[in-house]
């Protein structure tokens, strides 16, 4: 799981100029989502469209090396989080941040919401990951009382997804994420008037 690394015997040149193009097609594909062409991130990072394809030779090893990165940094937060004394509030600080990141980077929703590119088994592993984590959160939160017990893994990671689309636009309403977030986090709590089972589901597995 080390397809973003650069070989240790890659030039210095060579591995300058490879985190250069990273660091354009982040923004890149940030923005734009899969839209934006090599021509284009090659431009942005200031080297030739030779120099990208020869450490990248399509736009999909390109995108894979970018959320590669992106989804291990999630992993790593959740994974973090689930040693929290607090297991609701390290929950909905988790699915905040993720909607944080998501609204404005279209790359998690390409990587997350399925985009029609080949799943490599890196991704397929690192997407694995990010589900374990998550699922721990929920289930903490859920034996913890915090979250509702009738919402698996699955049923999270739909709603999730269906959220960062749904707030990822250009239409100048800053606020829409935060209101929708909010929208969103009630609904998973367990209300005290509703007598609602905390019951876990283990993850929805």
């Amino acid at each position: 799981m080390k397809a973003e690394q650069p070989p240790p015997s890659m030039r210095a040149d060579a591995r300058r100029n490879r985190a250069r193009v990273l660091e354009a097609a982040q923004a890149a594909f940030a923005s734009d989502g899969l839209l934006v062409p090599l021509d284009e991130i090659a431009r942005r990072a200031g080297v030739g469209a030779g120099t990208v394809y020869r450490h990248f030779p399509t736009k999909e090893a390109l995108f894979e090396a970018v959320i590669l990165h992106r989804v291990r940094r999630l992993v790593d937060r959740a994974r973090a989080l689930t040693v929290a004394e607090r297991p609701g509030e390290a929950f909905f600080e988790f699915v905040a941040h993720m909607t944080r990141e998501s609204a404005a980077k279209k790359d998690l929703i390409d990587a997350l919401g399925g985009s029609g590119i080949s799943v490599t088994a890196n991704l397929a592993e690192v997407n694995r990951d990010l589900w374990d984590a998550i699922a721990e959160l929920l289930a903490r939160a859920q034996r913890a009382g915090e979250v509702r017990g009738d919402i698996g893994i699955v049923d999270l990671m739909a709603l999730l997804r269906g959220t960062f689309v749904a707030t990822n636009h250009e239409d100048g309403d800053t606020g829409l994420a935060g209101r929708v977030l909010t929208v969103v986090c009630d609904g998973l709590r367990v209300s005290a008037s509703s007598g609602r089972s905390s019951k876990t589901t283990d993850g929805g597995k």
